[in-house]
């Protein structure tokens, strides 16, 4: 796998936030828009071990509809449409005004992608808009996926190295694992 750190950091944000931000299934039952974007904004930082800064109801808000855009991102890459990913992320660079950025951290220098101020929103925004701008295009496109298990569309980038995962969560490839298993044993 070769995303760099930040790269890592800034997928597995757009991953939370695409996650939980946007409605539809997860792991096979209805996955409603949460009732608390501050809280689920919080929450996603959170889990990718950002501390917990309080959110804004009017940016959670923005980053609820740009992580809507990034959702079609992941769902186009994992169909092989390239063009659209990178139409839409060419669009989200353009919304966040993502720039890059040398930072110096305790190893030395590394690049960054900001946004036009130091908030909340406006920095993780383009930093995710240009994590996934680095993997679509690179070689590492095919690295951004949706679950395959019924009744489930929640994103993730597969880091394994073999290149070979399907499922968001084991969770969801256990499900199916069984339900393959049970199907087999009833014929």
């Amino acid at each position: 796998m070769s995303f760099d750190s930040h790269a890592r950091s800034v997928l597995a944000a757009s991953v939370e936030y695409v996650n939980r931000l946007t409605p539809g299934y997860a792991g096979g039952t209805p996955y409603p828009m949460p009732t608390d974007e501050a809280q689920a904004v919080a929450d996603a930082l959170a889990a990718i071990g950002y501390p917990q800064p309080a959110v804004q109801p009017k940016d959670a808000r923005r980053l609820a509809t740009l992580a809507a855009r990034m959702r079609i991102v992941f769902e186009s890459a994992q169909a092989g449409e390239l063009d659209r990913a990178a139409a839409e992320i060419n669009a989200l660079l353009l919304d966040t005004n993502a720039r890059p950025q040398l930072d110096r951290r305790a190893d030395g220098w590394s690049l960054h992608f900001h946004g036009p101020d130091d908030t909340l929103v406006n920095g993780w925004a383009a930093g995710c808009a240009a994590g996934l701008a680095l993997a679509v295009g690179s070689n590492l496109a095919g690295r951004l996926g949706v679950c395959a298990a019924p009744a489930c569309d929640r994103v993730f980038v597969d880091t394994s190295k073999n290149a070979q995962r399907r499922f968001h969560s084991p969770q969801c490839q256990s499900r199916v694992k069984a339900a393959t298993h049970r199907a087999r044993q009833s014929t």
